[in-house]
């Protein structure tokens, strides 16, 4: 068990590895962050510049933005998406990638994103949020999530980890495994301010389950504001305490990432 977290070191080359030891300390090597918020998704703060300014103070390697879709209150319109091919593959020496948090809209897990709103974006961010989804019971949660993994453009599950919509975990896992989607560690989720309901207990139970199964899982910041992007203080602090295995944790891998959703430039 570790003892003390330290800020992310980027770049260390411990032979591709994100965790090494050093006495009591963590060091990682995470070099993405998929879960982002400008000003376009309506509740945020700061601008795609703004963000990959910050993303690159962090050492960070991969920016993703990815706004929310339209059936949230204030979102984009579908013409912004659709337009996300003239946003340049890097930008101030970041390289970018294009996504979307899309909203899982019914208990088939339908998503808010016709097929050409997505036709040039890289990635799929599925989530439950409470004004696009009303909370219901574990099997038509379940259904939902299963639903929209088994929708072959989402990528990662986003923030699993609210009571208000309570799934059981070991089969969330399992579902994740068998259609090749990531499960979030959200760090918006887990700060002691957040408004997710049990998201610390939560996270750990799936983590437990993805660790059982060998689940891949990616950290997001779920940042609305730039300086947060990166920011996986809390997340990384679970982490630890389940000595949970680095080789699972999409982050430190962009090139395992960019296979697993079929990325071409």
């Amino acid at each position: 068990m570790y003892e003390q977290l330290v800020q992310p070191i980027i770049g260390m080359g411990y032979k591709e590895c994100c965790w090494s030891t050093v006495r009591t300390e963590v060091i990682m090597n995470l070099k993405m962050d998929l879960h982002t918020h400008t000003l376009a998704s309506g509740h945020a703060y700061s601008t795609l510049e703004e963000n990959i300014r910050a993303a690159k103070e962090r050492g960070l390697q991969y920016y993703g933005i990815s706004d929310h879709a339209v059936g949230m209150p204030g979102a984009a319109h579908t013409f912004y998406f659709m337009n996300m091919r003239i946003i340049p593959r890097e930008i101030h020496g970041m390289k970018v990638l294009r996504g979307v948090e899309a909203n899982i809209v019914n208990y088939q897990g339908q998503i808010d994103m016709v097929p050409e709103s997505l036709r040039f974006i890289d990635y799929v961010i599925a989530s439950a949020h409470i004004p696009c989804l009303k909370p219901g019971t574990v099997d038509e949660h379940m259904s939902a999530y299963i639903g929209a993994m088994e929708n072959p453009k989402v990528n990662i599950i986003g923030h699993p980890d609210d009571t208000r919509y309570p799934v059981d975990y070991e089969q969330l896992a399992l579902a994740a495994k068998k259609n090749n989607v990531m499960l979030e560690v959200n760090n918006t989720s887990l700060n002691p301010n957040g408004f997710r309901v049990n998201a610390r207990e939560n996270i750990i139970n799936m983590l437990k389950m993805c660790k059982k199964h060998e689940v891949d899982i990616i950290l997001g910041s779920d940042a609305h504001i730039s300086p947060l992007v990166g920011e996986f203080g809390y997340a990384m602090e679970i982490l630890t305490e389940m000595d949970f295995p680095e080789e699972l944790v999409i982050n430190c891998y962009p090139e395992k990432f960019l296979e697993l959703i079929g990325f071409t430039k």
